[in-house]
């Protein structure tokens, strides 16, 4: 079953010349997990956010998203509170952004879901007893916090999870944690898993599949064994040539900025940055193809 199925999504903000989103298309299946990377500004967050229609004001959608067989850009707004109070969740980037610092915990878990005894057990499946019910959440510290987020967000037993960089406002050993945390999650509720992240390594240790963002565009997908190993895109390998890894004594820049997604952009986007480019690249934008929108991609290891 296909928990998230996104085709030829574009999105067009009030005042910008040309689509921040760009015919993007990605799914998600039930029991998965998918990483969506790239550097921030790409389209990462408004792709994970149109799941759930939480689209600037005055945003103009195009295109095909629906969530475990049902129209989100069709539905009417009490169709909307029920997919994002049940269907669907997402858990945001700073846990103390999301929750009311004069509200309690308990308050916070069954504002939706009006059932204690599963608030006790949701908190209970992310390591964390019923005696935070009644704390404030400046009482408890960024682990705690985020940690009440996922099982807030696994309250209404939902079919997809929205994980927009979970773990970039915590410390290193907190991060690996809640991302240990979420993997078994989704492995025990069978739920699908959107993943949003900068963090390549940390896409690798988790996704199943992963789609490589630029400038509002995808730019390479694929399984993380293959894409890791293997990437065909010019802006995929940079990516990884700019990772920490084990053993790598000098990390390589990328020269230049993404582009600004207001502005009109010709050819390729990535074509400014990359040391492949070529004449056509400057005015033609690659489709995506066999998983890779590139006029010259790395060629598949056939023998593989």
């Amino acid at each position: 079953m296909t928990a998230l199925s996104i085709e030829n999504l574009s999105l067009r903000l009030p005042g910008t010349g040309r689509d921040v989103l760009d015919r993007v298309s990605l799914t998600v299946a039930a029991n998965e997990t998918v990483a969506l990377v790239g550097e921030s500004g790409c389209g990462k967050t408004l792709t994970a956010r149109s799941a759930l229609r939480l689209l600037p004001k005055g945003a103009e959608a195009r295109g095909s998203v629906t969530v475990a067989g049902r129209d989100v850009l069709g539905m009417d707004a009490r169709r909307l509170r029920q997919l994002r109070s049940g269907t669907a969740a997402m858990i945001f980037q700073d846990p103390r952004a999301g929750i009311n610092p004069l509200r309690r915990i308990g308050d916070f878990l069954t504002e939706v879901v009006r059932d204690t005894d599963r608030a006790v057990s949701m908190l209970a499946a992310v390591g964390l007893d019923a005696d935070v019910l009644p704390r404030y959440p400046g009482m408890l510290s960024g682990g705690m916090l985020q940690r009440v987020m996922i099982a807030a967000a696994l309250m209404g037993n939902p079919e997809l999870l929205l994980a927009d960089e979970p773990t970039t406002a915590l410390d290193v050993t907190t991060q690996a944690e809640v991302v240990a945390l979420l993997a078994r999650l989704q492995r025990q509720y069978g739920t699908g898993l959107l993943f949003v992240t900068h963090d390549l390594a940390l896409a690798s240790a988790i996704a199943d599949r992963v789609y490589v963002m630029y400038a509002g565009r995808v730019a390479e997908a694929g399984t993380a064994a293959s894409l890791f190993t293997a990437p065909r895109h010019p802006y995929t390998k940079a990516l990884l040539n700019a990772t920490p890894r084990a053993g790598t004594k000098r990390l390589e820049a990328i020269d230049g900025q993404p582009p600004d997604l207001g502005a009109p952009i010709a050819g390729c986007a990535f074509a400014p940055r990359c040391a492949k480019a070529t004449s056509i690249c400057a005015g033609q934008a690659p489709e995506f193809v066999n998983g890779v929108a590139c006029h010259h991609p790395e060629q598949p290891d056939v023998a593989a």
